[in-house]
């Protein structure tokens, strides 16, 4: 009976410590299957950063391209890529933000509101979006300088096809069109039209003149279809700016930075209100901008704006406008079908297992 108890007993103890060692194996595999999930959800969330800045780099640099020609808006660049309301939102925050750190500062009240604000803006966004801005301003400045003055058909009739193109973007965020928002667009348009029709001027560039054209340019920047470069050449001073970005004149370029802070104070603040509480009506009046402003981009008109039939190099400019005009079309089914497959894979049963 003892030797019978004393073997119910080992074979006890060696079933407690194979248990045992299945459990402490099956713990580990747990803790190390755990481990490389999160190396993996770490490792992709920073693979997606990186790719997420250098995407922002390219739009920001694409942006910055358009700015340097007279008469296509950086704005609707912003809005073909996706970058538009998110530029508009985080830079009302950061206005808002400086405001209340400078009247906060000055009351003693800290700078935990102002703080609040700065946290709003979409920095890793907007960083790389203003570094490739500015790389692009400095280096394809003098090459579109040249490009623009020695084919200026075949480059409005480019921009032309890219901006006619842009309008789906406003125009399909609307959704359903109502009688009143047709009315509004086309008001919108006309006064747009009207706009870019002024014959352009040759102010002479006072430091009161360049501040003021460039906090009027600056809010054209912000705005779809209306472009800052064409309304410098309304002031006369978009040559004398180009060349200043060219030869690093930092007094003017001083004196233009101002009047473009001036400028972003006074009309981003209505821009992001209008996105944030009347968002329709915002998206409507672009629409409409940005339809009237396509009068600048005709090919064909003389140093006055006064539009011409179609004539010298009708061909090669037809072409360059329907290159144009795929390139955005384009560009905006395959964002259109890469946004579809990220929200597919972020829903319930997935079998992707990670957000692509």
């Amino acid at each position: 009976m003892d030797e019978t108890g004393a073997a119910r007993r080992r074979t006890r103890d060696e079933g407690d410590v194979e248990r045992d060692d299945v459990a402490r194996a099956a713990r580990r595999r747990t803790r190390d299957e755990g481990d490389v999930e999160r190396d993996d959800v770490t490792g992709g969330a920073e693979r997606a950063s990186w790719s997420a800045r250098a995407l922002n780099l390219v739009r920001g640099g694409l942006i910055g391209t358009v700015e340097t020609v007279p008469g296509v808006s950086g704005g609707t660049v912003a809005l073909v890529v996706g970058v538009y309301e998110t530029i508009i939102t985080s830079a009302g925050h950061f206005l808002s933000g400086l405001r209340l750190a400078i009247a906060d500062g000055v009351r003693g009240q800290g700078l935990s509101r102002s703080a609040a604000e700065f946290r709003q803006v979409a920095w890793n966004t907007i960083v790389p979006l203003l570094a490739g801005m500015f790389a692009a301003l400095v280096i394809m400045a003098r090459l579109l300088e040249t490009w623009v003055e020695d084919y200026p058909v075949q480059t409005r009739a480019l921009f032309f096809g890219l901006v006619l193109a842009s309008l789906w973007v406003p125009f399909s965020m609307v959704g359903r069109w109502a009688l009143r928002d047709v009315a509004t667009a086309v008001v919108v348009a006309i006064a747009a039209y009207v706009v870019v029709s002024i014959p352009p001027g040759n102010m002479e560039s006072t430091p009161l003149v360049i501040v003021l054209a460039a906090a009027v340019a600056v809010s054209a920047l912000v705005l779809p279809g209306l472009s800052g470069s064409f309304l410098l050449l309304t002031f006369g001073l978009y040559e004398r700016t180009l060349s200043a970005v060219n030869d690093r004149d930092m007094a003017y370029l001083g004196l233009f930075m101002l009047g473009a802070a001036i400028g972003l104070v006074s009309f981003v603040k209505l821009l992001q209100w209008l996105l944030e509480h009347h968002r329709r009506v915002a998206l409507v009046v672009l629409t409409g901008v940005m339809a009237g402003c396509l009068r600048a981009l005709w090919p064909w008109q003389d140093d006055d704006r006064s539009l011409g039939a179609p004539a010298d190099d009708a061909g090669t400019a037809a072409l360059l406008g329907v290159v144009g005009f795929l390139v955005v079309a384009v560009f905006l089914v395959i964002a259109r079908r890469f946004a579809s497959t990220k929200v597919a894979a972020y829903q319930p049963g997935s079998t992707s297992g990670t957000p692509a």
